[in-house]
């Protein structure tokens, strides 16, 4: 599995299913700044990424 961060690092993840939460948690993502992209789609953070998945972490810009 591979995860794009919000600076555009790339991390190589073994295939093991592990959610979308522990993900973010594990980069230190705020899921309240992010959204999370897997394989072209957004998804919650309840989901399951595995395998072959992409995965892309994406900085939220807003304000008042």
């Amino acid at each position: 599995m591979q995860v794009i961060l919000p600076d555009r690092s790339s991390h190589t993840l073994p295939p093991d299913p592990v959610q979308i939460t522990e993900l973010l948690r594990m980069y230190g993502c705020n899921p309240t700044t992010v959204i999370v992209i897997r394989n072209g789609t957004v998804v919650p953070e309840d989901v399951m990424a595995e395998g072959d998945d992409l995965i892309r972490i994406v900085a939220v810009s807003h304000g008042g």
